[in-house]
C-alpha cells in the first residue's frame, strides 16, 4: 500500500521535488489507466515518465541485505 504525498499535492510541486518512490507509484497507477486518461492525465503521465527518464530511470544502482535494486513504493 502506497504511503505518501497524494497527487492533489504533488500537482502543486515541481516534479523534480518528488520522490523516486512518487515517481515509481504514480507512473505504475496512471500507466494501468492509460486508454481511460483524458487530455490532462495524459499530460500529467508524460510529465512523470519524462521526469523518470530525466533521472536515469528507476534502477537503484546497488543491492544491498535490506533493499533490491528496484525502487519499492509500498
Amino acid at each position: 500500500m502506497y504511503v505518501g504525498r497524494d497527487m492533489t499535492e504533488l500537482t502543486m510541486i515541481s516534479k523534480t521535488d518528488w520522490k523516486d518512490s512518487e515517481l515509481a507509484f504514480f507512473h505504475h497507477s496512471m500507466q494501468q489507466v492509460v486508454p481511460y486518461l483524458n487530455v490532462e492525465g495524459q499530460s500529467l503521465h508524460r510529465q512523470i515518465v519524462e521526469e523518470i527518464e530525466r533521472r536515469g530511470g528507476l534502477k537503484r544502482n546497488e543491492a544491498d541485505y535490506t533493499h533490491g535494486t528496484k525502487i519499492q513504493y509500498d
